[in-house]
């Protein structure tokens, strides 16, 4: 069932504006690491990094998400300062040559509280608060859209997954809001590929109206990952049909923001579902 936009709001990040609810927002994935488990290696460079994230902006994204810690399964733990290292230059030579909005994808404060301080827009934590506390407390004194991931160690869970995942996020804005972070700075986003088996992603994604009923923006992260190789049994480069069709799905069920390798083909896809969401209202 296509579902209307219940959530519209405009907001004001350092100057720039991120709109969430006209459109779909796209997200351009940068990932600065060595050994992401899509594009590691491509990107680290600092010449690479910059033109590709300028590329991205022309292809129609949003938004670049800035990462130097691969969190594929099996990666080492990137140290503190090696992080800040990666993702700093970059996200400095960035908000220098665009206006784009940058967000900054870790879980450590320390990293999040550098990157806003030097030209990030955003805060993006694949651990939703709970790995490092004091990271609700950056996002509280920066007073920056947060987005909150679902997360945890193995894919057993007790109750029901959408019932688990409440509970989760729970702990994550009532921390925020302790903290003093603004609500409508609040983005959720069930962290497809995480702590959950193949079978249960794509129960998560067929229930994605049930977390949508948090009341929040949701941004919705599938690219490439490992489910559809092993529903297709697809390399990596052969799964952009597959992400495609779970962002339309995504979209439908009312996700403002899509979290993406492949660009352009999102751009044009979420284009043509807005016209039928709008069509709808």
């Amino acid at each position: 069932m296509i579902k209307s936009r219940k959530i519209h709001r405009l907001l004001s990040v350092n100057g720039k504006r991120l709109e969430l609810g006209d459109k779909t927002l796209i997200m351009g994935i940068l990932n600065v690491t060595p050994d992401s488990f899509s594009d590691g290696g491509q990107f680290n460079q600092m010449e690479n990094a910059l033109a590709h994230a300028l590329e991205m902006i022309i292809q129609g994204a949003d938004i670049i998400d800035v990462g130097g810690e691969s969190t594929r399964p099996g990666s080492v733990e990137l140290l503190l300062d090696d992080e800040i290292a990666r993702v700093i230059p970059v996200i400095e030579s960035l908000s220098k040559a665009s206006s784009q909005l940058i967000s900054i994808d870790s879980y450590k404060a320390r990293v999040a509280e550098k990157a806003l301080s030097c030209g990030a827009d955003i805060i993006n934590d694949v651990w939703g608060f709970h790995k490092e506390k004091d990271m609700a407390r950056v996002a509280a004194d920066f007073q920056v859209p947060s987005i909150i991931m679902h997360n945890q160690k193995g894919t057993v869970y007790n109750v029901d997954i959408i019932e688990s995942m409440k509970h989760y996020f729970d702990f994550s804005i009532e921390l925020a809001l302790k903290k003093g972070l603004n609500e409508e700075l609040i983005i959720l986003d069930p962290g497809i590929g995480f702590g959950k088996t193949a079978q249960q992603n794509f129960e998560v994604l067929a229930r994605l109206d049930e977390i949508k009923a948090f009341g929040y923006p949701m941004l919705l992260g599938t690219s490439r990952k490992s489910m559809f190789g092993k529903l297709f049994d697809l390399p990596l480069e052969e799964r952009v049909e597959a992400t495609l069709a779970t962002n339309a799905a995504g979209i439908l069920a009312g996700c403002e923001i899509i979290r993406v390798h492949d660009i352009k083909e999102h751009h044009r896809m979420a284009q043509v579902v807005d016209a039928i969401i709008r069509g709808k209202r």
